[in-house]
């Protein structure tokens, strides 16, 4: 069996770290435990690993999180990856900070990276791990507040929960998604 996790967020050091790219960070730690490492290929930065006997392609596309869906339908098909095993790792405004949510599809809620991926990639029948960033901002600054780095009360919590989004893709890829859902959508 194989899978495509997809980390969404922008390419260039002055997005490092920020909201929008917590799916590219959780994508990074997870290529790290597994002991490999990420090469620029077509559309995205791609790494291939083994988790229990279960094979992990993980991408980090370098399209801009708004053209997402190129990487995505790339990948999907050169790797022939039906959508049902694709997981996308994306913030999500709605979901408090601290808080993951695994859905296995659902609307893009807004999200553009999230909405294109669903134009170019055929549907919404793909699972996502929400990671939640709050809302935290007054109105009309949104774009201010997910393309900049995470508060300093928010740091040391940080860490742990890029770990336990790592270990809910394990989980997926190995167990599934219903056990995963219950374990980790609290």
């Amino acid at each position: 069996m194989k899978y495509l996790i997809v980390g969404l967020g922008n390419i260039g050091p002055e997005y490092a770290h920020t909201r929008h790219n917590i799916g590219f960070d959780i994508a990074d730690e997870l290529v790290k435990e597994l002991g490999g490492s990420f090469s620029n290929m077509r559309l995205a930065y791609y790494a291939e690993c083994s988790f229990k006997g279960r094979k992990i392609h993980v991408i980090k596309p370098t399209t801009f999180m708004n053209l997402s869906g190129k990487a995505v339908n790339y990948w999907m098909h050169e790797l022939k990856i039906p959508l049902e095993n694709i997981l996308v790792l994306v913030d999500d405004l709605a979901i408090p900070f601290g808080k993951l949510r695994l859905k296995l599809k659902g609307s893009s809620a807004g999200h553009n990276g999230l909405q294109n991926i669903e134009d170019i990639c055929g549907g919404q029948n793909y699972p996502r791990l929400r990671f939640g960033i709050d809302d935290n901002f007054s109105k009309g600054r949104q774009i201010d507040y997910v393309l900049a780095p995470f508060d300093k009360d928010e740091l040391p919590e940080l860490p742990a929960l890029i770990d336990k989004s790592v270990e809910l893709i394990k989980s997926l890829v190995t167990i599934g998604p219903a056990q995963t859902m219950t374990a980790f959508n609290k």
